[in-house]
């Protein structure tokens, strides 16, 4: 599971290099993330422009990687493709999570 680190400041964003986020990678995944968020960091933004896909794993190692991030830390999504905004959309994880359209809305804050 390959992530990569795009900013040390506020928000720490996340990028993912990898076109599924599914159940052959999302224990990797997870742990990936965990590794990569830092302590220090209120908010962290998840860069999910490059997946194509996404299934029910996937998406349990993206809440399972948030409910393990520090008190006060805040996990949001960016840059979904369709099929990837389709899924969070219709199982209503777009309740549970902040998502952005852009980087650039995402290191402003603003979300939908």
């Amino acid at each position: 599971m390959r992530l990569t680190v795009l900013d040390g400041e506020e928000p720490q964003i996340l990028r993912v290099d990898e076109p599924r986020i599914d159940s052959s990678v999302a224990i990797q995944f997870k742990d990936a993330v965990r590794a990569a968020v830092s302590p220090q960091a209120s908010r962290v933004v998840l860069d999910l422009g490059a997946v194509e896909f996404i299934d029910s794993s996937g998406l349990g190692a993206i809440v399972a990687a948030m409910k393990g991030m520090g008190e006060g830390q805040r996990l949001d999504l960016a840059v979904l493709t369709p099929m990837v905004d389709r899924v969070f959309r219709l199982t209503r994880m777009d309740t549970i999570f902040v998502i952005h359209d852009t980087l650039e809305a995402a290191r402003r804050g603003a979300g939908h």
